[in-house]
């Protein structure tokens, strides 16, 4: 059986009540893991019945340890999500001359643009 961290709170307070919200939550991620075939159907059926007799933390510790683990980040809206491994390089889309030359003529014209006022303002001085 896989053991739980000492910084888990069903290992650090085993004490502790266990609540309606983290029973909920609980029997939320027993019931995917179960619909997902990682949770045999008698082991199921005997988690539940933990669960729902369960009034300290550490009275679910070991379900929690055999549930599979939550993910602790969420992949961000800019990056997309590849189908390579973490670490493996892929090609990038080349260079892409179209906006590039924007930049380049729209800095262009921005220089244009900040060259007639420096002489204007240096005409009308004289």
């Amino acid at each position: 059986m896989p053991e739980l961290p000492r910084s888990s709170k069903y290992v650090s307070t085993p004490d502790a009540p266990l609540d309606e919200a983290e029973r909920n939550r609980l029997i939320a991620r027993l019931n995917e893991a179960y619909g997902d075939g990682k949770v045999a159907a008698d082991a199921y059926r005997a988690h539940l019945d933990t669960l729902f007799s369960a009034s300290r933390l550490g009275e679910v510790a070991g379900i929690v340890a055999e549930l599979p683990p939550l993910a602790t980040h969420d992949t961000p809206a800019i990056v997309p999500v590849g189908s390579g491994q973490p670490g493996e390089l892929t090609p990038s889309g080349g260079p892409r001359p179209f906006p590039v030359l924007m930049t380049v003529m729209v800095g262009a014209a921005a220089a244009m643009a900040l060259l007639v006022v420096v002489i204007l303002v240096l005409l009308t001085l004289l």
